[in-house]
């Protein structure tokens, strides 16, 4: 995830599968049942579930939650994460920003994964949860110590002794070698499982995964904004270099802040900054590709939501993590698991998609 301002990847992709594998085809669509089914991270040891929860709504009242957290809304968050395990569905996204305590009345997001994660394990003791959260780039972050020194709190609010996937959130204006060596540093002091970066150019991509390989740790991911109309990663060479490296390619903004499920229309505009992203223009160009993915989706009784996380399913090499706000967005999400779209019909939405202009990224994407 980003901290929104205006708005892969391993061709040796690994796979668990703890039941049979049954294709049923028809003319219509194919539909893959399984049983749980989890992925690696590129080419480190940590495997993960195919789709992931995103946590940057929990506890934040600048973008989301119309500006405002209260314990009813807590509680929903909570509701999300159980659900989410429920389901299978295990990997969380945070980020020491997230929920930042530089605005009043937000709570950390890291706190509250932390919160829910040990109260799941209190009742659960064998609940399997995979954290990642991101180190943030501040400008007056300067060389290795300063990854490790807020690795460190971010462990301290979330109660844990490491975590499986850190990641650095966006490249600094300065100081991105010293950021590198912190991952390292990070890896080597059994502080992570694995190490990734978040809205990388492939140039800078390039870069982190020469500079860990020569110390034999390998780059993990690449969390990028990434979903069926905002196709940036296929276009700038980062969906690409991500196969050519053994990277995946963690997509945020998946089903693009909602705009993808179906909800919003021009007469029902997201609130607050959203709104000025998804304009009723927007949202009225963008109908024609919402009804085709609903159309597509009853032909398998899914939603369109589901429909949209399966197209980024089908990218291979892909975990894509939509944020869940309560538990009946996550057991939604769980619904994109175990059925797979034909390749003609992922063909068909991008073509529907690519006539629709995208909306503008996070601006650190071009650095």
């Amino acid at each position: 995830m980003s901290m929104h301002l205006s708005g892969a990847c391993s061709s040796v992709f690994g796979y668990r599968r703890v039941s049979t594998i049954r294709a049923v085809a028809s003319e219509d669509f194919a539909i893959v049942k399984t049983g749980e089914e989890k992925v690696k991270l590129g080419a480190s040891d940590l495997k993960v579930t195919r789709v992931g929860i995103g946590a940057w709504s929990w506890g934040d009242n600048t973008y989301w939650n119309n500006f405002e957290w209260d314990d009813r809304k807590m509680k929903a968050a909570k509701s999300a994460f159980d659900t989410s395990i429920d389901n299978g569905i295990t990997l969380f996204d945070t980020a020491e920003v997230y929920g930042s305590s530089f605005s009043l009345g937000a709570v950390n997001s890291e706190t509250l994964l932390g919160r829910f994660i040990k109260e799941r394990k209190e009742k659960d003791p064998e609940a399997e949860v995979a954290v990642a959260t991101k180190f943030a780039a501040l400008p007056w972050r300067l060389g290795r110590q300063s990854v490790l020194t807020a690795l460190k709190d971010s462990l301290s609010r979330l109660g844990l002794s490491s975590v499986d996937l850190y990641q650095l959130h966006w490249p600094g204006l300065w100081g991105n070698e010293g950021y590198i060596d912190g991952l390292g540093d990070a890896v080597e002091q059994g502080l992570v499982k694995a190490v990734g970066v978040s809205n990388y150019s492939e140039k800078r991509l390039r870069d982190a995964y020469e500079k860990l390989k020569k110390r034999g740790i390998p780059l993990a991911s690449n969390q990028v904004n990434y979903s069926l109309i905002y196709r940036a990663p296929e276009e700038n060479g980062v969906k690409a270099t991500c196969d050519e490296l053994g990277i995946t390619l963690i997509a945020y903004s998946p089903i693009a802040q909602g705009a993808l499920t179906g909800k919003y229309t021009s007469e029902n505009t997201p609130t607050g900054p959203r709104g000025r992203i998804y304009t009723p223009e927007f949202l009225r160009k963008l109908q024609p590709l919402l009804n085709r993915i609903k159309e597509i989706g009853e032909g398998y009784n899914k939603t369109p939501t589901q429909v949209a996380l399966n197209w980024l399913i089908a990218q291979e090499n892909v975990v894509p993590i939509p944020g869940a706000k309560n538990a009946e967005q996550a057991a939604e999400f769980a619904g994109a698991l175990g059925w797979r779209l034909t390749d003609e019909q992922v063909n068909e939405l991008r073509s529907l998609a690519s006539e629709i202009k995208p909306v503008i990224g996070f601006p650190v994407e071009k650095l």
